[in-house]
C-alpha cells in the first residue's frame, strides 16, 4: 500500500514522523534502524543559545507513562547548524526543525537562521515555552500569543512549512488551533505534553526537581485522540497527531480522526526501533482492515447522528 503522504508544504514517504525531545537530533537512533525509513525527524527542541536544561532528577516513570522536564538542554542553534544537520541524511528524509524562544522577536530570529539551511525540511514551532517578557504565561495558553509567534516565524521561514505544536494545558483546543491558522500556519502538531507531578512519600520530596513536569505516553492517548478530533474539524489546515502512540492501531486511530501523519514520541525510550518499522506495520493493518489506501482511511471516523 502506498504510505506517501503531501501535506502542508511537506512531501514524506510516510506518514511516520519522530516527535521532538524523544529522538535526539536523529543521529542518535541510527544504530538500531535505517533513517531513511522514517517519513521525517523532529529534532530535539533548538534555541538561539545554548541551554543546559533543568536540575536532575528530570525524568520519572509513571502509570502508563514519564513525566520529563528536561529543561530544552540543547546546543544552540549554530552548533546543530555546524554539527548535527550536516550528519543527518536530509536529501532522503524530512528533517523539521522544533524551535523554543522566549518572546516572538527570538522566535524570528531562529526561523530565519534555520529556514535558511538547504537541510530543514520544515520548521516546528513550540508554543508550550514560557513568555518571559508576558509574565511567564506559556504562549500556549493565550491564543493572541500563539497568532503572535506564529506570524513571527512565518515572516521569516521563506519557503519553509511552519507547523505550530499545540499543548493541551488549555480550555479549548479549538480556539487555540484557529489562531495558528489565523497566523499563518501551514498545519499543526497536537499534542505537546500534560502538565503533571508526582511525588516520594517516604522522602516527602517530589520526584522531578523542577516540581510540575510534562506526562507523556500512552496514558495521555485518548486526550491526544480527542485534541486531535477536534482540531481537525475546527481548521481547514492539516493537523498531526502525536501522544501515545505505541502501535500501529494507535497510529491509524489519529488517522482514522483525520491526522495527516503522527509523531512517535516516548515509545522510542521503551523500543528505540520502534519507528523504523511502524509504517509497514500501518500498511499492513490498514489492509487487514479492508482500507483501500491511507487517504481513503484518513477522516473516516463514522460519527453517532
Amino acid at each position: 500500500m502506498d504510505m506517501h503522504v503531501t501535506f502542508g508544504g511537506l512531501s514524506l514517504r510516510n506518514p511516520v514522523m519522530t516527535a521532538s525531545g524523544t529522538f535526539g537530533f536523529g543521529l542518535e537512533f541510527a544504530p538500531y534502524g535505517d533513517l531513511t525509513r522514517l517519513g521525517g525527524i523532529v529534532a530535539k527542541g533548538i534555541s538561539l543559545a545554548p541551554r543546559e536544561g533543568n536540575p536532575m532528577p528530570r525524568i520519572a516513570e509513571t502509570p502508563c507513562g514519564m513525566l520529563n522536564a528536561i529543561g530544552i538542554q540543547n546546543p544552540g542553534v549554530e552548533q546543530f547548524i555546524a554539527k548535527a544537520l550536516p550528519s543527518l541524511p536530509w536529501r532522503e528524509v524530512a528533517i523539521i526543525a522544533n524551535l523554543y524562544a522566549c518572546d516572538a522577536a527570538e522566535f524570528g530570529e531562529l526561523a530565519g537562521m534555520l529556514a535558511a539551511e538547504e537541510g530543514i525540511a520544515a520548521l516546528e514551532v513550540n508554543v508550550s515555552c514560557p513568555n518571559v517578557r508576558e509574565g511567564g504565561i506559556a504562549f500556549g495558553q493565550d491564543p493572541a500569543q500563539i497568532a503572535r509567534v506564529t506570524e513571527a516565524v512565518k515572516k521569516r521561514a521563506g519557503n519553509k512549512p511552519v507547523m505550530v505544536k499545540l499543548s493541551p494545558n488549555v480550555t479549548d483546543i479549538t480556539v487555540c488551533a484557529r489562531a495558528a491558522e489565523d497566523g499563518g500556519a501551514d498545519c499543526l502538531s497536537l499534542i505537546n505534553t500534560l502538565s503533571g507531578m508526582a511525588v516520594d512519600i517516604r522522602k516527602r520530596q517530589p520526584r522531578i526537581a523542577n516540581v510540575i513536569a510534562g506526562l507523556s505516553g500512552p496514558a495521555i492517548k485518548p486526550v491526544a485522540l480527542r485534541c486531535v478530533h477536534q482540531a481537525v474539524r475546527a481548521v481547514s489546515i492539516p493537523v498531526v497527531g502525536i501522544g501515545g502512540i505505541a502501535s500501529a492501531e494507535d497510529a491509524l486511530e489519529f488517522i482514522l480522526v483525520g491526522a495527516h501523519a503522527v509523531q512517535v514520541g516516548t515509545a522510542n525510550f521503551l523500543r528505540p526501533d520502534f519507528a523504523f518499522g511502524l509504517a509497514d506495520e500501518m500498511a499492513a493493518l490498514l489492509a487487514e482492515i479492508g482500507a483501500s489506501s491511507l487517504d481513503e482511511f484518513r477522516g473516516s471516523l463514522q460519527l453517532p447522528l
